[in-house]
């Protein structure tokens, strides 16, 4: 007895197997002391916090002028996973992404998440859509590096 490829077929399009609509793509992204690698165009600061004061103090001096400067990180709508890496920073962090300013944050989606120990990945994965975000360590105090969503 022959059987139909037509449930199969619909339940693949339900889930968005085969779709580009619903590629589900990776950002790569690593922490050193108090910053991510990738927004600050690839410069490793030499930071060597010990813990979260240390780089509250140092964003104080610099977090301006980092930030100005940063990469902005222009996605598409859609599935992502940012994986996330504690390259070298000596106690456990974290990521959080979320919209920009306080409407953004109130309507745009969110995911954040800790447990970054040394030398470890994590990821947080994420259906952005259109708008302004920002994301950040709040344990390895970074700044926040700006995210745009459009398309």
């Amino acid at each position: 007895m022959q059987r139909s490829l037509v449930p199969i077929l619909i339940a693949l399009a339900m889930y968005g197997v085969g779709s580009a609509a619903q590629e589900h793509r990776v950002v790569t992204l690593t922490q050193t002391g108090c910053q991510f690698l990738e927004a600050e165009n690839g410069i490793d600061r030499g930071y060597e916090p010990r813990a979260k004061e240390d780089c509250e103090a140092i964003n104080e001096r610099t977090g301006t002028g980092r930030l100005d400067a940063a990469n902005v990180l222009t996605l598409k709508p859609g599935r992502y996973t940012f994986r996330v890496t504690n390259a070298d920073v000596p106690y456990a962090l974290g990521f959080w992404i979320r919209g920009e300013g306080l409407i953004d944050r109130a309507r745009l989606p969110s995911t954040s998440g800790g447990g970054l120990e040394t030398g470890t990945s994590r990821d947080y994965t994420i259906d952005l859509v259109p708008g302004r975000y920002v994301y950040s360590c709040p344990l390895n105090p970074t700044p926040d590096y700006r995210l745009v969503v459009e398309g």
